[in-house]
């Protein structure tokens, strides 16, 4: 084997290696919004909501009733994966006032 049969071979394998992990991760992110989407048609299905607080709530998401000092709802969700702006909106708590609205900001900071 040349020199030159070499590079092209050391070429090809290294392609194939970055192609493999580029799919690897693509399928990780499609599982995750996958999972996402299991839990906000759990959330959907929940009980109405009629104003609710969310917060960060040890290391994940918790949704809490007005008044409340413990969540009826964790999103299992790792916190620290957030943005700067999100983590400071959810250290200080964030006013929802319809499901849907819930629906929506989870599915914002989910992406």
């Amino acid at each position: 084997m040349s020199s030159t049969d070499k590079k092209i071979y050391l070429i090809i394998m290294t392609a194939i290696t970055v192609s493999g992990f580029i799919i690897i991760c693509t399928l990780g992110q499609s599982m995750h919004r996958q999972r996402m989407a299991a839990k906000l048609s759990d959330i959907s299905a929940a009980e109405p909501v009629t104003i609710s607080i969310i917060a960060e709530y040890n290391g994940r998401i918790g949704v809490f009733r007005e008044h409340s000092s413990k969540p009826y709802r964790v999103i299992d969700y790792d916190f620290s994966l957030l943005s700067d702006y999100d983590k400071e909106q959810l250290t200080e708590g964030v006013v929802i006032e319809s499901d849907r609205e819930l629906q929506q900001f989870i599915e914002d900071i989910a992406t």
